[in-house]
């Protein structure tokens, strides 16, 4: 046991000195024992991380992900879902959310993005979570990339928002709620003509050679719903924040828009949104020095990984010109993210519509930024203040 053994990763603290947080336990003790929650492991450091990842034998994701269990209705397909079994969720997913196919979405998803800006850019401030980071993902997967009902968006969107919360005291009506609402929506989209999406393969997929059942339908459209909305938000929300403090980033992105992509790696790498996962030991194993039983439960930081200076030379500062950026802000192994395509896809869209016409990016006077941190971060809110430029894209 040692002076970290009440780390509660659930604990609204946590949020406010998150990376300073877990640099202390990089350094300290990079694999550690809470008593909390019924007791549980944390690994922090880089290599460590990986290796729990990439290790799905003897870290399994099938034997529960949260610590303590969240109220979940139905479990999240495929990432509760270990090898074999797993690699056939994943391939039904991974198919529709190629490169290729994410680029045939870049028109409408750019036309959306304008819609957005022109929203509240005239205005020269916003809150930027309730009126672009939370609304674009959300309105990209649910208008363009699965056609739901556009008067139920809002409503979905806050079931899973909150459903993703374990902290939230209305969690489990969420959950159940989410679940309801995928339920009806597949059966909606069966009485419809074809649209060819990854709803429509999942509805008339075959699974270890029988025809998919009703949970695992719901199971998967669920952790569709939940994977990309939160995360993405969290993502715009950090970076947006990021450039409040350091200009100079916005301002180089502005004049040398061809480096956007490499810039939302590093931004990922330094601000990762999708903070963390919990496995199951399923053998007694020994990592980074310290022995873990089988049926224990171990919580992996991607988000420390990103910043352990062992991995990546002085890591809390934004530099493009890494030789290397091997960052796990979409995870590791057979359970990294299988919309990563989409996330980088709309990141870049985003960057590349908001930094012309947002100039001189600040926080409001006297505002203050909270940042509640779970198994994802993402800002409550985020008021910002900025100089309109540009005219108004049609």
């Amino acid at each position: 046991m040692t002076t970290f053994d009440h780390f509660d990763h659930l604990s609204p603290d946590l949020g406010e000195r998150f990376h300073e947080t877990l640099a202390d336990l990089r350094d300290r003790c990079p694999v550690l024992h809470s008593d909390l929650h019924g007791g549980f492991w944390v690994a922090t450091r880089y290599d460590d991380v990986l290796a729990v990842g990439q290790d799905w034998a003897t870290f399994s994701s099938a034997h529960g992900l949260t610590v303590p269990v969240a109220p979940i209705a139905t479990r999240n397909i495929p990432v509760e879902v270990d090898p074999p079994l797993h690699r056939e969720y994943k391939r039904l997913i991974n198919a529709h959310f190629t490169p290729a196919k994410v680029a045939a979405w870049d028109g409408p998803t750019r036309a959306l993005v304008r819609r957005l800006l022109n929203g509240f850019v005239a205005k020269g401030a916003c809150e930027f979570m309730d009126e672009f980071a939370r609304p674009f993902p959300s309105l990209m997967f649910f208008e363009i990339a699965i056609g739901a009902p556009a008067d139920q968006i809002e409503h979905v969107a806050h079931l899973a928002s909150r459903a993703s919360t374990p902290t939230a005291p209305d969690a489990a009506e969420c959950w159940a709620g989410l679940s309801q609402w995928i339920t009806d929506f597949v059966e909606e989209r069966r009485r419809r003509p074809p649209r060819g999406d990854v709803v429509d393969a999942v509805i008339a997929a075959e699974v270890e050679g029988r025809p998919i059942t009703q949970d695992e339908i719901v199971g998967i459209v669920q952790l569709l719903v939940l994977g990309g909305l939160e995360t993405t938000a969290g993502a715009l929300g950090l970076m947006v924040e990021r450039f409040c403090h350091e200009p100079e980033i916005p301002a180089l992105l502005r004049a040398e828009p061809e480096r956007i992509p490499a810039a939302i790696e590093e931004l990922l790498r330094l601000d990762s949104s999708f903070v963390s996962i919990a496995r199951t030991a399923t053998t007694d194993t020994e990592l980074g020095g310290q022995t873990i039983r089988a049926g224990e439960k171990i919580v992996i930081y991607w988000a420390s990984a990103n910043r352990d200076e062992r991995e990546f030379p002085n890591p809390d500062a934004f530099d493009l010109d890494r030789p290397t950026n091997r960052h796990l802000a979409f995870g590791a192994g057979p359970h990294r993210c299988a919309g990563s395509s989409l996330a980088r896809a709309n990141l870049r869209i985003a960057l590349e519509e908001l930094l012309p016409r947002l100039h001189d990016i600040r926080l409001q006077d006297g505002a203050e930024v909270r940042h509640p941190t779970t198994s994802t971060r993402t800002l409550a809110s985020l008021p910002i203040t900025f100089t309109p430029a540009g005219p108004a894209p049609t």
